[in-house]
């Protein structure tokens, strides 16, 4: 019989406490087990200070702007994901199987967009995001959508002063491509990054910031540890994506906002630096990116 530490499906312990408060700076408390003060206090005991908690579709972008406006520490941030683009145009066939939605067509993807440009215009929603370009789950026929969707996400983060939120999967050159065609917005932030360190030298170049998850941890992802150490420190970010994405050594099992030390500590190893240090450039650029 397995030990209940071996179930996956148990929370990791909490981690010793960082001494320097920290943000995470991409989480979906929604998806997450217990409740928002359940986690924002577990994040707090560990110092996880502040999160940015994201929408993606229009009801998930309505709770994280009310959300926001319950909790100081949160901040919000509203848009549809680059998969839900599509499938409000074109239902199911973007590779979402499963939904059965019926095809929208244009005026529902319209109608998607205004909401979220009003909820965009609220003080408490920090960021327009997570928008931008995933190659992984949409076929061919949606990807036009999405670039349609992320210059539209541009446009609106333009306008409002907010930060834009990148989601970029499997589409690293068209993402950079849109972005500088369309005129990137003053600050900009690559969730979950996941390019080379080359990428990470463009990225540098235009000031814009790069947010590390729990796949930084994972020992075969060497190039992305190398894309780190590329990154000034003062475009480092650091976030969980929970659930998704747990750190090493809990891949695998639920993720949330109190692992945040986990990743925080393995990065300051790698870039040879003590935590209090990284810790304090993260909570600065996080502060400075999000506008708060």
């Amino acid at each position: 019989m397995a030990r209940k530490d071996d179930d996956r499906s148990t929370p990791p312990p909490l981690p010793e406490p960082l001494a320097v408060a920290v943000a995470d700076s991409h989480t979906h408390l929604d998806m997450q087990s217990g409740t928002p003060e359940e986690g924002l206090a577990k994040a707090a005991s560990v110092g996880v200070a502040t999160v940015v908690q994201v929408g993606c579709d229009v009801p998930g972008s309505r709770w994280a702007a009310e959300l926001a406006a319950r909790f100081e520490q949160v901040h919000a941030a509203v848009a549809l994901h680059p998969n839900e683009a599509p499938r409000i145009f074109l239902g199911d066939p973007d590779g979402w199987s499963g939904q059965q939605r019926p095809a929208g067509g244009a005026a529902a993807l319209d109608a998607a967009l205004a909401e979220i440009d009003a909820l965009a215009a609220l003080p408490q929603v920090r960021a327009v995001g997570e928008t931008g370009l995933d190659y992984f789950r949409t076929g061919p026929e949606g990807v036009e959508i999405q670039k349609e969707s992320f210059r539209r996400h541009i446009e609106m983060a333009k306008r409002h002063g907010k930060a834009l939120v990148i989601h970029d999967r499997d589409a690293h050159e068209d993402v950079i491509a849109v972005l500088l065609a369309e005129g990137a917005p003053e600050r900009v932030v690559f969730h979950c990054y996941s390019g080379d360190a080359e990428m990470a030298k463009v990225c540098a170049e235009h000031g814009w910031y790069l947010s590390f998850a729990g796949p930084v941890t994972f020992k075969a992802n060497r190039p992305l540890r190398d894309a780190l150490l590329a990154t000034p420190l003062d475009r480092i970010l650091v976030e969980t994506d929970a659930p998704f994405l747990t750190p090493h050594p809990y891949r695998g099992r639920p993720n949330a906002p109190y692992l945040i030390p986990v990743t925080v500590r393995s990065m300051a190893a790698t870039l040879g630096l003590h935590e209090d240090e990284l810790s304090t450039a993260v909570a600065q650029n996080t502060a400075r990116a999000f506008g708060y």
